[in-house]
């Protein structure tokens, strides 16, 4: 395999690990690399809120000497990858984009940052986020504006922003995020990536600061889709101390992406999902659904019901938010933002009551999906029906618009992913989101890489100056 220099920060995580096995590329070589490029470039995007060379660059000469000596942990050793400031790092600060956690400093990692440590990877930084991940623009008051590298002046979507534009600008190889209504997928539709959402409980939240417990996931944000399996595949494990932790048989993500594409039937609902928003948006991601049924897919019409209401019992569950941090609101009001502060005062108000039916709500559209998926192994539609908005002091009218089809699946706990799908007339990109029947991750992912593979957009990189320094003696 033969990358150019000015390549290597764009690779594939799945190309990388090759590199590292068949060429003279280290992990140290490929972690000072990345390290100038976040010193370059971190100042205009301000994708990381902390970044930790001394830490990255022991971990990487670590991988090194373990490759020397024979003993290889799999394909994420000696791999320069991003976390999302809202996973426990022992003796790293863990933010969670709050001013209240600033300078909180964890005793043990999350379990994914141990089992990311145990498989070799190079952990370079905390990436910013939405405060308290409750966003989805990542503008956030205390540690300033994460900027889209598509264009500076746009937001890259919320609340796992950091981590959707270190991948994107070819600042990690990979980046951990998690996903409460939007916080994966939605970053990677406005940053031109891949973002999957597993199914609820399959990947640890133990050590994951929480927003909501019930709607929680830890997700993953790469530039391919062989990338996410990988990731998934590793990190996909029952967990004692995630109370929402499940068992399931492990699965072989990288090689099930091989099956062929014919027979997958795959429902669009266009009612809901494809309406409000940029027509433009929509128009594209038909296009998408046209190129999946050239490949095979058998594209069908469905519909579900009540959309607009089950999207308030989405709303009313966000009361797990103040159950979660209430504590914290009501004693140290000063450690949170104006727009957190009015955030809290407003859910505060949902009764028992209100929650509780919500919940009802719930079970009744996990039934009503499950029935509609008898007819689809797949639902398609926008990621979300705006592309990425200008970074602007006050909430853009339309921001509802941006959380408004992901969320649903949250609520399920269905598995769902971003691909790239192409781009507006104003060039920032647009993602096509695939979802699947719960634990069938599997077929999510086969069906977004057979799209990937016969599209060229996800090699698509954005207009940003590309950094190609090499560190004296090593060669890339």
């Amino acid at each position: 395999m033969n990358l150019e220099l000015e390549a290597i920060p764009f690779a594939s995580l799945t190309d990388i690990a090759t590199l590292l096995r068949t060429t003279e590329l280290t992990s140290v070589a490929l972690t000072e690399q990345m390290l100038a490029r976040i010193e370059q470039m971190n100042p205009k995007l301000n994708a990381f809120i902390t970044v930790t060379p001394t830490e990255a660059l022991a971990q990487a000469h670590h991988a090194d000497i373990a490759f020397a000596q024979g003993r290889d942990f799999g394909p994420l050793h000696g791999i320069p990858i991003a976390v999302k400031d809202l996973f426990a790092t022992q003796g790293i600060r863990t933010t969670s984009g709050t001013k209240l956690y600033a300078n909180w400093i964890p005793q043990e990692d999350a379990t994914v940052i141990r089992q990311l440590k145990a498989l070799g990877a190079v952990i370079l930084g905390k990436t910013g986020l939405h405060e308290l991940a409750w966003g989805s623009t990542s503008i956030n008051p205390h540690y300033g504006a994460i900027r889209n590298p598509w264009h500076t002046d746009y937001h890259p979507g919320g609340s796992s922003g950091g981590s959707a534009v270190a991948v994107a600008a070819g600042l990690a190889y990979a980046a951990l995020g998690t996903d409460t209504g939007c916080s994966v997928r939605q970053p990677a539709h406005c940053c031109g990536i891949v973002g999957h959402k597993p199914t609820f409980g399959l990947v640890s939240k133990a050590g994951v600061t929480p927003l909501c417990w019930s709607l929680d996931h830890v997700g993953f944000l790469t530039r391919t889709v062989r990338d996410t399996a990988l990731l998934q595949q590793h990190l996909a494990a029952y967990d004692p101390a995630d109370p929402y932790s499940v068992r399931q048989p492990a699965v072989d993500y990288v090689a099930m992406l091989e099956r062929p594409l014919p027979g997958i039937r795959i429902g669009v609902p266009h009612s809901y999902f494809f309406e409000g928003g940029d027509p433009e948006v929509g128009q594209i991601v038909l296009e998408a659904a046209s190129c999946l049924e050239a490949l095979g897919a058998t594209i069908v019409d469905v519909s579900l019901p009540n959309l607009a209401q089950v999207s308030e019992a989405v709303s009313l569950t966000f009361a797990e938010a103040v159950a979660a941090h209430g504590t914290a609101w009501r004693q140290t009001p000063e450690g949170f933002s104006q727009e957190m502060l009015r955030q809290f005062e407003h859910t505060a108000k949902i009764s028992g009551a209100e929650y509780a039916q919500a919940q009802q709500s719930r079970q009744q559209f996990r039934q009503a999906v499950t029935a509609v998926m008898t007819q689809c192994d797949l639902l398609l539609t926008p990621t979300s029906s705006i592309a990425a908005e200008p970074i602007a002091a006050e909430p853009s009218p339309r921001g509802h618009e941006r959380p408004k089809n992901t969320r649903l699946f949250n609520f399920t706990g269905q598995p769902s992913i971003s691909v790239p799908c192409g781009f507006t007339q104003t060039g920032l990109p647009v993602g096509l989101m695939l979802t699947g029947r719960m634990f069938e991750d599997a077929t999510v992912l086969r069906a977004a890489h057979a799209f990937e593979q016969a599209t060229c957009w996800h090699v698509q990189r954005p207009p940003i100056d590309k950094v190609t320094a090499v560190p004296a003696g090593q060669s890339l």
